[in-house]
């Protein structure tokens, strides 16, 4: 059994990750770090456990782990490890953004991989660190990627992404609210989402040259090639992108393309009918569709920010990194209705 401890276990992606690693074959829970809930039954907080495990939330933290979660805010993760020493053996998977960036990835003389399986999936499995990627960066990325890897990218890409409430964290904010939140809608970050940062060096990494030479900021930089507008969308958890590029591709070349590129990824799947964001919430799916219209091509994508965004892609990259079926513990079924 891989022995797991979590830090940061009482949020959002502390809660998803134990709902899959509790019925995960191949793991143990030996620690749920929460220091504001030590002492309390897991469930107390994720009360959808309830009935599912007796683990309660601890202080605990050592290394007598195969692999540590971190599931901290952003900043928090390099502070935790900088006055936390992790023996380096443990294997850690982080998924705040502190070390997703090619300039921040060294770590304990070595360095974060960053972990999107369907770039970087033999980097993963031989990997000793890996940065989880973001949820709107793993979105887009994957709707993208394939154009990348053929140097099919034009000098402009256009993004309308529309993202659930819990894609802002479980503290409380203005914009989070209930009753602001319901039936409404709203762009937030408009051209200059952090996210860019991430999704532009993996083009680049494909398709070299896509990234302009300049002194400027990577952001800046990623903002010359990106036009991306979020949205906040009505509903607690998903993502559900609308990315268009000129293209001399035709559509049905675009589907074999995409189609040959995530042959080999089991939760990467590119569908010819229409999409929506139900058939992918609560799974580790990404389900993408395509559309010509005169020379643009739509892609469609739709992702759960929760599981293939977050907690469920951290799942998939311990996976690979141990050696396991990389749907381990990922079957998950979408809700439907």
């Amino acid at each position: 059994m891989i022995k797991v401890g979590i830090v940061g276990s009482a949020g959002y992606t502390g809660g998803e990750l134990l709902r899959v690693l509790i019925y995960h074959p191949d793991v143990e829970i030996v620690f749920a770090n929460s220091a504001s809930n030590a002492g309390n039954k897991v469930y107390a907080v994720h009360n959808d456990l309830f009935g599912d495990t007796e683990l309660e939330f601890s202080t605990d933290f050592h290394s007598d782990i195969d692999v540590l979660f971190l599931c901290v805010g952003h900043g928090d993760a390099r502070k935790f490890l900088d006055t936390n020493p992790v023996d380096p053996s443990v294997k850690i998977i982080d998924l705040s953004q502190d070390y997703r960036l090619k300039a921040n990835t060294a770590y304990q003389g070595g360095h974060f991989v960053y972990g999107l399986p369907e770039l970087n999936r033999e980097a993963i499995k031989s990997a000793q660190y890996i940065a989880n990627p973001g949820c709107f960066a793993t979105n887009l990325q994957l709707a993208l990627l394939p154009l990348a890897a053929k140097d099919l990218l034009p000098e402009q890409i256009h993004i309308n992404a529309t993202t659930g409430s819990t894609g802002a964290g479980q503290k409380p904010s203005p914009t989070s609210h209930f009753s602001w939140r319901s039936g409404n809608l709203s762009a937030y970050k408009s051209f200059e989402h952090q996210h860019l940062q991430e999704v532009s060096e993996s083009l680049n990494q494909l398709q070299p040259n896509f990234l302009p030479q300049s002194d400027q900021s990577l952001l800046e930089r990623a903002m010359q090639r990106i036009n991306m507008i979020p949205q906040r969308g009505a509903f607690p958890r998903g993502i559900f992108s609308a990315i268009y590029v000129t293209s001399e591709l035709t559509e049905d070349e675009a589907y074999t393309l995409y189609e040959n590129y995530y042959a080999s990824h089991p939760f990467t799947w590119v569908s010819k009918a229409n999409i929506d964001l139900k058939q992918v919430v609560n799974t580790n799916k990404s389900i993408m569709h395509l559309e010509k219209h005169g020379d643009q091509l739509l892609v469609l994508n739709a992702t759960d920010n929760l599981l293939k965004g977050a907690s469920g892609q951290a799942v998939q990259n311990m996976n690979l990194m141990f050696g396991l079926d990389e749907r381990a513990g990922l079957n998950l079924k979408p809700i439907g209705f």
